[in-house]
């Protein structure tokens, strides 16, 4: 008995062994980050600020899209990745649409058809999300996972197909109708349009969180990610609201296209496989599946973005994609749910 006890405890041993080596490993790499910001600060604290704002209003744009990630997968367990094409027939529905409509200076007629616009983009794109639920996922969802998530690539393949006929394959150069100009503070540049989308993102995301938590619909929507069977028996419609949550997702999507086709004025056909990526990496950097995770991820993503290609002591734009993933490998390696995501098991 006693022979075998030393035995019993040196795989205890070892796993204590390698969660204390990975603890003091996770401490070295928080501590380098935080001397590097902290040597970046105090050489440039202008630039530091300035480039948490850049990142800080590319974050917020992160978000919205990354929502639309995790609200399906919350859902249904699908990683839709038609959803950064989806985002990119945002911003062509907005180019088009805004400059069809001549609003091309930012006065109050242009503001009030920016208005327009945005709501009918959001329709637009939360109408060909239902569609693409209905006849590409629907019959799909006792499948085996492999089949939803080729069909998703697909989708992205016919979407980006639609915007290289309806953009062109060329970028496109679009006038703004947001407010130009900008203010400074402590020598730090605001744009006022960065507070537009500030203000429409934080909007947008505290109306998406109000619908979640306090709706009936929400509660539908929470119930059917725990358990559609359960889910039905309690008299709950689950495809209505599978597709709901489709159009929120697909609603966001339009948002975004619209904020960022004014922000940064071009349009690109293949714009939504990049920023779809780096939707989805926010995504599963907070904990896919979890709302306030995907706005943590956005916007952590953006203001690491923002600090490596704005500091004077960063690696430069040109390792930007590099440094966003390695920190996500060292994100999944310590904490494989993402930042703020729960261990909660397969769904059976």
């Amino acid at each position: 008995m006693t022979s075998s006890a030393p035995a019993i405890r040196a795989p205890q041993l070892a796993v204590r062994t390698r969660a204390a080596v990975g603890l003091v490993l996770a401490i070295a790499i928080l501590l380098f980050a935080g001397l590097w910001l902290a040597v970046n600060f105090v050489h440039a604290p202008a630039q530091f600020f300035q480039s948490a704002v850049v990142g800080f209003g590319n974050g917020v744009l992160y978000a919205l899209i990354a929502l639309g990630y995790t609200l399906v997968y919350g859902i249904i367990e699908l990683i839709n990745f038609a959803h950064g094409d989806l985002f990119m027939l945002g911003t062509l529905c907005a180019a088009f649409t805004l400059f069809d409509l001549g609003l091309k200076s930012s006065n109050v007629v242009g503001w009030l058809g920016f208005a327009v616009v945005l709501a009918g983009t959001m329709i637009f794109c939360a109408a060909i999300n239902v569609a693409i639920e209905f006849f590409a996922y629907r019959r799909l969802r006792r499948a085996p996972k492999l089949a939803p998530l080729i069909t998703a690539v697909g989708m992205s393949f016919v979407l980006q197909f639609v915007g290289q006929k309806w953009n062109g394959s060329t970028q496109r150069q679009w006038p703004s109708v947001l407010p130009a100009g900008h203010f400074s503070i402590g020598g730090v540049t605001i744009d006022h349009n960065l507070l537009v989308v500030v203000v429409v993102t934080a909007g947008l995301l505290g109306l998406m969180t109000w619908i979640v938590t306090k709706t009936r619909a929400g509660k539908a929507m929470r119930a059917t990610a725990q358990d559609q069977d359960a889910a039905r028996l309690m008299g709950i419609n689950v495809n209505r609201t599978i597709s709901f949550t489709f159009a929120m997702g697909g609603a966001l999507a339009g948002a975004a296209g619209i904020m960022y086709q004014q922000t940064i004025g071009t349009t690109r056909f293949d714009a939504g496989f990049q920023l779809g990526l780096i939707a989805f990496t926010a995504a599963v950097l907070g904990g896919i599946g979890n709302l306030s995770g995907a706005v943590l991820g956005g916007v952590l993503i953006g203001l690491i973005q923002g600090f490596n290609d704005g500091l004077p002591y960063g690696f430069g734009q040109q390792w930007s994609q590099s440094v966003v993933f390695a920190i996500l490998i060292m994100v999944m390696v310590f904490k494989p749910t993402g930042l703020l995501g729960q261990n909660v098991g397969e769904k059976v």
